[in-house]
C-alpha cells in the first residue's frame, strides 16, 4: 500500500535532482577544509542568511546543541520558551552536554514576550547563574508551526544586545517563517548571533543542518562538532542535496502552507476534532481529538488502515505536516478517510 505519510516533513526523500548531483559530487575531507561541495554549501548558506560563515552539521539537534556548547559555559542559564523543542526533543542535550540550566517562559502560541524574557535575566548576585543564552524557535514546532513576528525577534534582540547576551535561533523551518512573512530570510536571521536551520525537512535533502554565525562563532564551533562527532569526511555527497534544497525548494513552501490550510479546514468541520486556526501558519496542523472518543494512538493505528499516516500519542492531540510529496488531492483522500474512522468509531 502506497501511504498518505502525514507524520513530519522529515519523511521527504531527496528529489530525483538531488540524486543526481549527490552522484555526480565532487569531495574530500572535510574535516581538513577539502570538500569543495561542503564548502560550496556553506558559503551558500551563509550568504542566504547575512552571516559571516557557516558550518555544516548531521542534525537540527546536532546544530543546535553545538552552538549552545559554543556560546555558553558550564553553570550558566539560557532562557528558552517552555515547550521549545531544544527543551522538549533534544535528550536534555543542554544539561549534559553544554552544563547549563533552562529558564524556560511561557509563550503565547510559541512567541515569547519581550518583557518576560527580559525579566528573566538573572541580576548580578553571587547566588544566581549568569544568563548566558537565549534560545528562540522559529517556526515553532510544538505550537503548531507557529511564526514569531520580526518586531518581536528585533524587539527580544535588542534587549539581549542592552544586556549583553547572545541569541540562539532554532530555525529548523526558518524558510517556512519566511515564506509566511513573506520576507526574504535574511530578514529573520539579521535579529539572532547564530542561527540552525534545517536541509531535511520541507526542503527535502536526505541529511544534515546548517549553522550560520561570525567566522568567529564557527570557527570554535567547528570544535565541538568535532567533540560531538560531527567531523564527516567526504561530506560533499550530503552537501550537493543541500546545494540543490537550498537553490530549488526554498521557493516551493507555499504550496506546503496551502495544502496545511486545505487540510485544517476539512478537519475543523469532522465532527469530534477540535483545532485553533490561528496557528495553522505553515506546514503543521495540530488537533484534538477527545471528541472523538480515541487516543492519537488509536487514531493513528486506525487511520494507517485506510492508507494515512499521521503522528499520534497516548493523550489525545495529532499532528499533520505537509511537504513536497503531499498534493492536494492526497489532502482530500486524507480527509476522507479521516471522516472515516471517526464515523466507525461512533
Amino acid at each position: 500500500m502506497k501511504y498518505i505519510d502525514l507524520r513530519s516533513d522529515t519523511v521527504t526523500q531527496p528529489t530525483p535532482e538531488m540524486r543526481e548531483a549527490m552522484y555526480k559530487a565532487e569531495v574530500g575531507d572535510d574535516v581538513y577544509g577539502e570538500d569543495p561541495t561542503v564548502r560550496k554549501l556553506e558559503e551558500m548558506a551563509a550568504e542566504m542568511l547575512g552571516k559571516e560563515a557557516a558550518m555544516l552539521v548531521t542534525s537540527g539537534t546536532q546544530g543546535n546543541q553545538v552552538s549552545i556548547m559554543t556560546h555558553t559555559h558550564p553553570g550558566e542559564e539560557i532562557i528558552l520558551e517552555e515547550n521549545s523543542h531544544i527543551i522538549t526533543y533534544e535528550v536534555g542535550g543542554i544539561g549534559y552536554l553544554a552544563g547549563v540550566q533552562a529558564k524556560t517562559l511561557k509563550g503565547n502560541k510559541g512567541v515569547l514576550n519581550p518583557e518576560d524574557v527580559e525579566k528573566a535575566i538573572r541580576p548580578k548576585n553571587i547566588h544566581f547563574p549568569e544568563t548566558s543564552l537565549i534560545c528562540l524557535e522559529n517556526t515553532h514546532n510544538r505550537a503548531g508551526g507557529t511564526v514569531t513576528p520580526i518586531e518581536v525577534m528585533k524587539k527580544i534582540y535588542e534587549i539581549a544586545q542592552k544586556h549583553g547576551i547572545p541569541v540562539h535561533l532554532d530555525g529548523a523551518r526558518i524558510f517556512n517563517a519566511a515564506t509566511y512573512l513573506k520576507v526574504d530570510v535574511k530578514e529573520i536571521a539579521k535579529y539572532a548571533d547564530s542561527v540552525m536551520f534545517c536541509l531535511s525537512k520541507g526542503l527535502c535533502a536526505p541529511i544534515g543542518s546548517i549553522v550560520v554565525g561570525t567566522k568567529e562563532f564557527i570557527e570554535r564551533a567547528r570544535k565541538y562538532r568535532k567533540m560531538l562527532g560531527g567531523g564527516m569526511r567526504q561530506a560533499g555527497f550530503i552537501a550537493a542535496a543541500g546545494i540543490v534544497a537550498l537553490e530549488k525548494m526554498t521557493k516551493r513552501l507555499q504550496e506546503d502552507h496551502d495544502n496545511a490550510r486545505l487540510l485544517a479546514e476539512g478537519l475543523k468541520n469532522i465532527p469530534g476534532i477540535d483545532l485553533d486556526m490561528e496557528t495553522v501558519q505553515t506546514n503543521i496542523v495540530m488537533t484534538d481529538i477527545s471528541g472523538t472518543g480515541m487516543t492519537g494512538r488509536e487514531f493513528s493505528l486506525k487511520l494507517k488502515e485506510h492508507g494515512v499516516l499521521v503522528n499520534g500519542g497516548d493523550d489525545f492531540s495529532v499532528r499533520f505536516v505537509t511537504h513536497y510529496y503531499i498534493t492536494k488531492e492526497d489532502v482530500k483522500k486524507a480527509l476522507s478517510a479521516i471522516e472515516k474512522v471517526v464515523r466507525e468509531k461512533h
